[in-house]
Formats: structure tokens, sequence, C-alpha cells
């Protein structure tokens, strides 16, 4: 994409990564986000990676506002239980891409796979059932 022009004020835009803080509830984050700025943080078009890193923000802060295990402790949890995303998906649920969407914010797990998980946190030779119920 050439320099856009901004719609508010008719000057050429510039490509950068600028922080910007997300409010959800009464949680927030900063993040980096790449755009296209004007002369303010408030003049800026998003690209398609900008609204990746908006939507996987927005997901982790619906996660704190739910009470629900965030994209960064399912990751943790998965490798403390020493499984791969795809044996993660298969044993605990969710369908094949399960673990790797839950981990990188696109999709909010239920509250009964947080549940699960922090279970399994816990109680890590739990997983032993799942195994045997899986065969």
């Amino acid at each position: 994409m050439d320099h856009p022009i901004s719609p508010e004020t008719g000057l050429p835009m510039t490509f950068g990564i600028r922080p910007l803080k997300l409010t959800f509830g009464d949680h927030s984050l900063t993040v980096d986000m790449p755009g296209w700025y004007g002369a303010t943080d408030e003049d800026a078009v998003f690209t398609q990676a900008g609204q990746q890193v908006y939507h996987r923000a927005m997901t982790t802060l619906k996660a704190r506002a739910a009470r629900l295990v965030e994209p960064v402790e399912i990751r943790r949890i998965r490798r403390k239980l020493k499984l791969s995303q795809r044996e993660a998906s298969r044993l605990i649920g969710g369908g094949p891409s399960a673990f790797q969407k839950y981990e990188a914010g696109d999709v909010l797990v239920s509250q009964a796979m947080s549940n699960l998980l922090r279970l399994l946190d816990h109680e890590p030779e739990l997983l032993g059932q799942l195994v045997q119920a899986a065969e």
C-alpha cells in the first residue's frame, strides 16, 4: 500500500508501530499497534496485522474479565503437561487445531475448558485418565 491519505486531515500518513491502550470492562492492556498514522494517534488506519494484534489483545482482556485462563497460561499448562498442541487438542478437546487458536488468542476458551485446564495444572496426574479414555 502506498502512503494513504488521512480521511481526517487530507495529509499523507506514515506506517509505524505505536503503543495503544485497550480496555474491556475494568481491565486494560497496552499493545504495540502496527498501522498507518497521521498527525495524532487517533488519526490511524490499521492493517490486517494491526487488526490481528487488536483481536488477540481483546481475547486476553475478555479472558481476564470472565476469569478464564489466558492464552499465555494455556501454553504454559500445555507445556507443563508435555503435550504438543495437536495432542492437547486430541486429549483435552476443542478440535484438531484448538490449542493453536487458544494460545494465539484467536479463540476465547470456554468456561468448561478453562476449568479443566486449571484442574490439570494443579493435578497433572489426572491427564492419565484422559489418555486412557482416548485409547
